[in-house]
């Protein structure tokens, strides 16, 4: 049945034009008056814990030498694309029955697999909507702007706004949207371990800085040599002076409650749990043990929900391939399984979403010693409540002559990275009404009102 729209009388109009002037039909003003009615109109605390854990590989990770084909035509296909950079079928770790194989040096994360605390999700990217070769090749597809440099696809992954550059993350969408669900509205709910970032950025929210020793404070903050104490008494008097000028106001608002917050979060930290579990020393797993500690003070620190931010940098393997990945993924493997085991001492594995990605995977050729930049790879997911031991979305073909390759050994993503976070941002407690909010090209790949715990983007999360 068809209706005919009615002329808006001057009244309507001028209300329309209002709304027009506004924006208010886009995400993020959209999430501005979300932030503005929950200022308005706060909701009760969250009744649970829970926190996201994201570790970024920066550079590109070849994740197609993370988890391969194990046997049959298609290990011959891997074998015969990868040339001198293919690992041999007897030193891959294998899963679901040999079909697959992890990198040797993975025992820890296959161990994990095996008991269904980790999974992967395959052939993963920036998309802005599903896109086939044929398309691709007749330029007939709406691709990621950048597509294939580092910037770009860096920040699309953390924006999920892969059609616009933006400087607004969907971590920091979250924290405006539920922030002060918190009951600790005097720090953050993102947490940094590798400073700025776009990811937890949001319209009225950004991160709280740390480290492996814990806040991060200004430089000399707690010396007593030379004029440091001085110094340190010229700030205090700056940041408890009032001014009348708005922006000297603000500022000093700003850097009075970052001291204020990283001062109670040292104090806090203080009282954290002594693990058995012993980290490693590399950064990653030192970050990654500082983060337990915070979750075991999370109560202290009145916290309910949290998310946390480690990049990794160095993955941009265009020479020497082999033997720098060797060591990189002996790094991941030996800091999940840490931080897993100390989660289980805390009794907040189940609480706990662990997410590795990386802006994109490499090409499946060899340029000599080494791989260029490509699309599509390989995610890993840990927590109590992953779906673990399963590898989800379709693994593709990885003969050259395949259906997905392009440009003569990169592969187009099957899963849009939108479905993966979306599935850990209703995990964590964001209603599917907001889901567009946070992630627009959403609708592009699912029927977002239709989502459910029962009906998930992916289904490696158990919301159940």
């Amino acid at each position: 049945m068809h209706y005919l729209k009615k002329k808006p009388d001057r009244r309507e109009f001028l209300r329309l034009t209002a709304l027009a002037s506004m924006g208010l039909a886009t995400p993020f003003s959209s999430l501005a008056r979300m932030r503005a009615i929950n200022n308005v109109l706060p909701k009760p605390a969250f009744p649970d814990y829970k926190a996201m854990v994201c570790l970024f590989l920066h550079g590109g990770n070849d994740s197609y030498n993370m988890l391969m084909p194990k046997s049959g035509q298609a290990y011959t296909d891997y074998q015969t694309s990868r040339s001198n950079l293919a690992i041999d079928s007897a030193d891959m770790l294998g899963l679901e029955g040999d079909v697959y194989g992890l990198h040797p040096n993975l025992p820890d994360v296959k161990t994990m697999y095996d008991a269904k605390e980790l999974a992967f999700i395959t052939n993963a990217g920036a998309l802005v909507e599903p896109t086939t070769q044929q398309q691709y090749l007749d330029g007939e597809a709406s691709l990621p702007l950048g597509l294939f440099s580092h910037l770009d696809q860096f920040n699309h992954l953390q924006t999920a706004v892969p059609d616009l550059r933006s400087n607004i993350g969907w971590a920091g969408k979250i924290a405006d949207l539920i922030g002060n669900q918190n009951g600790n509205t005097n720090i953050p709910m993102n947490v940094s371990f590798s400073g700025s970032n776009i990811f937890q950025y949001g319209l009225n929210n950004s991160e709280f800085s740390m480290d492996s020793g814990g806040p991060v404070m200004p430089s000399n903050w707690d010396a007593t040599w030379g004029h440091n104490p001085q110094r340190r008494a010229a700030i205090d008097s700056m940041i408890h002076t009032s001014y009348s000028d708005m922006y000297m106001s603000s500022y000093t608002n700003i850097f009075k409650n970052a001291i204020e917050g990283a001062e109670e979060f040292r104090a806090a930290i203080v009282n954290a749990y002594d693990f058995n579990t012993q980290f490693s020393s590399h950064f990653v797993s030192q970050d990654l043990e500082m983060i337990a500690k915070t979750i075991s003070v999370q109560g202290d620190l009145d916290f309910q929900r949290q998310i946390f931010w480690i990049k990794f940098h160095g993955w941009d393997h265009h020479d020497n391939l082999l033997s720098n990945h060797n060591n990189y993924l002996s790094v991941i493997n030996n800091a999940l399984a840490e931080f897993n085991s100390a989660l289980k001492e805390i009794n907040r594995f189940d609480d706990v979403a662990t997410f590795v990605v990386s802006e994109f995977s490499r090409k499946l050729t060899s340029n000599g010693n080494g791989t260029d930049h490509a699309w599509g790879g390989n995610m890993m997911a840990m927590g109590g409540n992953v779906k673990g031991g399963d590898i989800y979305g379709n693994y593709p073909s990885l003969a050259l002559n395949g259906p997905q390759i392009i440009h003569n050994g990169s592969l187009i993503p099957d899963t849009a990275v939108d479905s993966m976070f979306a599935e850990l941002a209703m995990w964590y407690g964001i209603s599917v009404s907001d889901l567009p909010t946070l992630f627009p090209n959403l609708g592009n790949f699912h029927n977002v009102p239709m989502l459910s715990p029962t009906n998930l983007p992916i289904g490696f999360m158990n919301l159940i």
